[in-house]
């Protein structure tokens, strides 16, 4: 068992919210990578950290005996790399991001707000996976399943506030 990968460079044994200070962890080191690189590499990163943690989680959990530790918050990272890997899903230069016009940084912030949400209050599938599924896979799939539903939720709005910009100019 790998305890810092687990709980994502020790973030989780935050004393106070943990799941939202491994997400704030997540969100500039997701950024970075869609800055430095593109969606499909974040994609993949989350993907493949994903079946690691799978495997890691479910060593912790057999050892432990504790299902979906609060202190394990590498699937706060998964989801929230899923999410930005949706929307804004667009690399830009590192002087770039703060420019408001291309969505990269409202995207990005929304996109973690909705995450935080879906991960919080487990709506649909999300709050069924999160309850029903075992091991490393429930621990990861309501995370995972949640940062999509918040990058698909994020890509709508920013487009739609296009749409309505164009209607109103």
């Amino acid at each position: 068992m790998n305890w810092f990968f687990i709980t994502l460079g020790y973030s989780g044994l935050s004393p106070k919210a943990p799941g939202t200070v491994g997400t704030l962890l997540s969100l500039p080191l997701g950024m970075l990578i869609l800055i430095y690189f593109d969606a499909q590499t974040l994609f993949l990163a989350a993907l493949l950290i994903s079946i690691i943690a799978i495997r890691e989680i479910n060593k912790y959990e057999e050892k432990s005996g504790i299902h979906d530790d609060k202190r394990i918050v590498i699937d706060e990272l998964a989801g929230m790399w899923f999410a930005l890997s949706v929307a804004p899903a667009m690399g830009v230069g590192f002087g770039e991001m703060s420019n408001l016009q291309n969505g990269f940084l409202v995207q990005s912030l929304l996109s973690f707000v909705l995450f935080r949400y879906f991960d919080i209050s487990k709506p649909s599938i999300i709050g069924r996976l999160d309850r029903e599924a075992k091991g490393g896979i429930g621990v990861m799939a309501d995370d995972i399943v949640a940062g999509f539903a918040a990058g698909i939720l994020s890509a709508l709005i920013w487009q739609g506030w296009l749409q309505i910009q164009n209607i109103i100019l």
